[in-house]
């Protein structure tokens, strides 16, 4: 593998939704299409993981490790 196809890699952690086929494809195809414009690379090299995070979870599983612990590392800050 070369290191060219070893990135972007993009994680959605979200509370559980039931999205339809056709939310979820759109989803994958708009962010796809913006990593590729922002990355300038293949559609090929972009891998993307949707994993749901039972409210209950949230603060120990993804708002401290991930949003209050990387505030500098953060594109953007929720408003909560």
């Amino acid at each position: 593998m070369d290191k060219d196809s070893l990135m972007p890699h993009v994680t959605i952690q979200h509370f559980p939704a039931a999205l339809t086929a056709e939310q979820r494809f759109r989803l994958v195809e708009q962010l796809t299409a913006a990593v590729q414009e922002a990355f300038g690379v293949e559609e090929r090299v972009v891998s993307i993981a949707l994993v749901p995070v039972p409210p209950e979870d949230w603060d120990a599983q993804v708002y401290q490790p991930e949003i209050a612990r990387r505030g500098g590392q953060l594109a953007k800050e929720p408003g909560y």
